[in-house]
């Protein structure tokens, strides 16, 4: 039997929220941060997957 799936993983993240009469550039750093922690969950994830196919052998 597999081991579960970090809930983290699940997750999908948002986009930043949107002000109206905020400057562009503060939407944009909190946009690339959104963008950074889906970046990391993938990370984590592809990581999951080749920790599992180490184990049982799953080629790619």
């Amino acid at each position: 039997m597999l081991p579960p799936l970090p809930d983290d993983l699940r997750q999908q993240e948002a986009h930043a929220a949107v002000a109206e009469g905020e400057p562009l550039i503060a939407i944009l750093a909190r946009e690339r941060q959104a963008l950074d922690r889906a970046n990391a969950r993938q990370g984590r994830s592809v990581k999951f997957y080749d920790d599992l196919a180490s184990r049982y052998g799953t080629r790619r």
